[in-house]
């Protein structure tokens, strides 16, 4: 599983809420079409009104990198194009492991990765 992370800084407000606005279809078209994404989200940064905080889930490396010749890519660099990103990091990060923060009845667990 690969987890891509990244930060968007606009010039204003109103530019990355456009943005948000602006890659709705893409992110979903994304989701749905292509093979081997399990999320895609481009959200509005709740702390910092001019960021945008990204994060896909991907089931390997070759779906990521298909995902850049994909024509919603291509879509999505169109349309961010225009939109005054002022700032772009980004990470993708390899998940060897994963399990839930959580306990099957919802409890608070007190450590991870253990056996």
């Amino acid at each position: 599983m690969i987890v891509v992370v990244a930060a968007l800084e606009f010039e204003s407000q109103a530019d990355r809420d456009h943005a948000v606005t602006i890659t709705k279809d893409v992110q979903m078209a994304t989701r749905v079409e292509e093979t081997g994404c399990r999320d895609y989200c481009f959200a509005p940064d709740p702390s910092v009104p001019n960021r945008i905080q990204v994060y896909e889930l991907w089931e390997d490396s070759d779906s990521l990198a298909a995902h850049f010749t994909h024509p919603n890519y291509l879509k999505m660099v169109e349309l961010l194009m225009g939109a005054k990103i002022v700032e772009s990091v980004n990470q993708a990060y390899l998940v060897e492991r994963g399990e839930p923060v959580y306990g099957p009845n919802g409890e608070m667990k007190t450590s991870f990765f253990t056996d």
